[in-house]
């Protein structure tokens, strides 16, 4: 499958979120050309800070992988991670991460700031934006056009 396969199923965890209340992101881990985990924020859900759709994907995946190292999995996002995901998807060793619109308020893999470009760190990860980034954008800008409109 293509990195653009893989985002449409990430999309489809967004609009999860979406129809929840939720800011509408979503991710999927991908181990072997197999779906791993999936998941959307669920900060409102659970009341908690941390839910987002990345960490509760990290989560999972290291759950069914039985290790907390995701050494060759890739993570797919709707939306440019966050400081907190990006330290997390280090943390869990990822090889890749794809994302599909970026954060320009909020963003640490390449917009506001670029946590991955440390050279210091002990692991590197490669990271692909932009994919499927009008269908990403489109639908966070369709929630919170909603959300003022309410």
């Amino acid at each position: 499958m293509l990195h653009q396969d893989w985002m449409r199923l990430a999309l489809i965890q967004a609009q999860m979120a979406y129809e929840q209340g939720e800011v509408p992101i979503g991710a999927v881990i991908v181990h072997n050309d197999t779906v791993i985990a999936e998941a959307h924020n669920e900060k409102e859900l659970r009341n908690d800070p941390t839910a987002h759709a990345e960490i509760l994907a990290i989560q999972r995946a290291a759950e069914t992988m039985g290790t907390w190292r995701l050494t060759d999995a890739s993570l797919y996002v709707t939306l440019e991670p966050c400081p907190m995901c990006a330290g997390a998807i280090l943390q869990a060793r990822l090889k890749n991460l794809v994302y599909g619109t970026m954060d320009l308020k909020g963003g640490a893999t390449g917009s506001v700031l670029n946590v991955m470009d440390f050279k210091l760190w002990n692991h590197k990860v490669e990271v692909v934006a932009g994919v499927l980034e009008d269908e990403c954008s489109d639908i966070l800008k369709h929630f919170f056009k909603r959300l003022r409109n309410n």
